[in-house]
C-alpha cells in the first residue's frame, strides 16, 4: 500500500492564504517600522545636537509596552481584523500628516514626532496582541509554531534589511521621505490585513470593566502552570539579554576594534535569529515547548561563555548562536498562548505577557550600564552564563509536556491519554507482561479479553 509523501508543515504555512498575507503584512510593516526607528533618532540628534532628546525617541516606543495588559484587553473588545485594518490605516494617515508638516524639521517638529512615536508604540502593543489572537483562529493550531518561527524570521530579516534602507533614503532625501516610506508600508499593511479570510463575531461586552478585564487576564497567564513557567523564563532571559546588550562597546574595545564592529556583530545574531526561526516547529514538536524553550536559553549561556573569549572568531560565533537561542524561548512561550488561551482572551493574555517577556530588557540594559564601568566585562558574561543556565535546566528536565493544554485537572507533567489506549497504571505488571506476549490484554487483577 503507497500513500502519497506528506506535505512539509513549512510549505503547507506558506500555501495558507491567511498565513501568506499575514506574513506579508509583517514584512511591509516591519520594513517600515524598523527604518523609522532608527532614523527617529539621528533625526533629532541631527537636528538639536541633544543626545537625551535622541535616547527619548527610543523610549517613546517601548514605553507603552509597559501598559500592555490594558491595551491588549482593547483586542478582546473589538473584532480583530477590522482593528488592524484601522490601527495600520490610522498610523499611515498620521505620519503622512508629520511629513507635511515637515516632520521634525523645526523645534515644535521634534516634539509632534515624539508624539507621533508614543501613539507610534501604542498602536504597536494593541496591534501585536490582535495579531496573536487572530492568528490563533486564523491557522491550524498544528503549524502555530512554524507560523511564529517564520514570524520571527522575517522581523529579523526586517531588522538587517530595514535601517539600512532608512538610513540611505535619509542621506539621499532627509527625515521627510523616509516618513513617507513608513506610511506607505503601514497602508499597505492595512490592506494585507483587510484581504484575510476570517470569521469573527462581534465580542460580547461583559458585566464587567476595563479594570477587571485587564486583571482577567493576567490572572489567566499567572495561573496557568504551562504558560507561567514559560513567560516568567523568557522575561528573565530577555533581562539578561539587555544586561548583554550593554556590554557590547566593552567587548568591542577589548577585542581592539571601533565601535563600527558592533554591526557585524548584531549581522552575525541576525542571521542565526533567521535561522532558527525557519525550523522553530519542526523542533517544538519533537521536543515540546519546554525543552525547546529551555535548550535555546541554554544556548545562550554557551553563548556569554564564547563572547567572553579574547577571540574574533570565538565572539562572532558567540553572537550567531545567541542569535540562535534566544528566540527559542519567545516562539515557545507565544505558541503555548496562542494555542492554550481561550479565544475571548487571547489579545490581553498575550499582550500580558508579551510585558512580561519584553518590558524586562530595558531594566537589563540600564543595569548593564551600571555595572560594566566598576565590573570587567568578562566577569558579567560569565556570571549572565551561570544565571541563563540556571534558567535552562528546570525547563529541559521537565516532561516533553503535549502541544495543546492539558485536561481540566491534570498537572502539566501528565501527557493526555491517546485515544482508545488505556493508561499504563491500570495495568498490573503480569498482565502487562502477558500482553507483550501477545497471550491477551490485562486490568488491574491480570485478566480480561483479548
Amino acid at each position: 500500500m503507497t500513500g502519497r509523501t506528506p506535505t512539509p508543515s513549512l510549505v503547507r504555512v506558506l500555501r495558507d492564504r491567511n498565513a501568506g498575507l499575514y506574513l506579508g503584512a509583517v514584512v511591509v510593516s516591519g520594513f517600515g517600522s524598523f527604518a523609522m526607528m532608527l532614523v527617529a533618532s539621528v533625526w533629532v540628534k541631527e537636528r538639536t545636537g541633544s543626545d537625551g532628546l535622541a535616547a527619548l525617541c527610543v523610549l517613546a516606543v517601548w514605553a507603552p509596552l509597559l501598559l500592555g495588559p490594558p491595551l491588549g484587553a482593547l483586542a478582546d473588545r473589538v473584532r480583530r481584523r477590522p482593528l488592524l485594518v484601522a490601527a495600520n490605516a490610522g498610523l499611515g494617515v498620521l505620519l503622512l500628516a508629520l511629513c507635511g508638516a515637515g516632520g521634525a524639521d523645526s523645534a515644535a517638529g521634534v516634539w509632534g514626532l515624539l508624539a507621533v512615536l508614543v501613539v507610534y508604540g501604542a498602536c504597536g502593543v494593541v496591534t501585536d496582541a490582535a495579531e496573536a489572537a487572530l492568528v490563533a483562529g486564523a491557522v491550524d493550531k498544528e503549524l502555530l509554531g512554524d507560523f511564529n518561527g517564520l514570524r520571527m524570521s522575517a522581523n529579523e530579516g526586517m531588522k538587517l534589511l530595514a535601517p539600512l534602507a532608512g538610513a540611505a533614503a535619509f542621506t539621499a532625501w532627509g527625515g521627510p521621505a523616509v516618513l513617507l516610506l513608513d506610511a506607505v508600508t503601514f497602508v499597505l499593511a492595512g490592506c494585507l490585513f483587510a484581504l484575510l479570510r476570517v470569521s469573527e463575531r462581534r465580542p460580547t461586552p461583559g458585566p464587567r470593566g476595563w479594570r477587571e478585564q485587564t486583571a482577567q487576564g493576567a490572572r489567566r497567564l499567572w495561573g496557568d502552570t504551562r504558560l507561567r513557567p514559560l513567560v516568567v523564563a523568557g522575561g528573565l532571559t530577555m533581562l539578561s539579554s539587555g544586561l548583554g546588550g550593554a556590554l557590547v562597546y566593552a567587548l568591542v574595545e577589548a577585542l581592539g576594534h571601533s565601535p563600527a564592529y558592533t554591526g557585524a556583530l548584531y549581522v552575525a545574531q541576525g542571521a542565526g535569529s533567521v535561522a532558527v526561526g525557519v525550523t522553530s516547529g519542526a523542533l517544538l514538536r519533537r521536543f515540546g515547548d519546554r525543552r525547546f524553550a529551555g535548550a535555546g536559553i541554554a544556548l545562550t549561556s554557551l553563548a556569554a561563555v564564547l563572547q567572553a573569549l579574547p577571540w574574533d572568531a570565538a565572539v562572532l560565533v558567540g553572537f550567531t548562536v545567541n542569535g540562535v537561542g534566544l528566540p527559542c524561548v519567545l516562539i515557545a512561550a507565544l505558541t503555548a498562548v496562542q494555542r492554550q488561551v481561550p479565544h475571548a482572551l487571547a489579545g490581553r493574555v498575550a499582550a500580558t505577557a508579551n510585558t512580561v517577556l519584553f518590558a524586562p530588557t530595558a531594566a537589563g540594559v540600564a543595569l548593564g550600564a551600571a555595572l560594566v564601568g566598576p565590573v570587567d566585562h568578562r566577569l558579567l558574561l560569565c556570571g549572565l552564563a551561570g544565571a541563563r543556565l540556571l534558567l535552562a535546566l528546570p525547563l529541559l528536565g521537565s516532561g516533553r509536556g503535549p502541544a495543546t493544554a492539558p485536561p481540566p485537572g491534570a498537572g502539566w507533567w501528565r501527557r493526555p491519554a491517546r485515544a482508545g489506549v488505556r493508561s499504563a497504571r491500570r495495568w498490573s505488571r503480569r498482565g502487562w507482561r502477558r500482553a507483550r506476549r501477545g497471550g491477551g490484554s490485562g486490568g488491574g487483577s491480570g485478566g480480561g479479553s483479548a
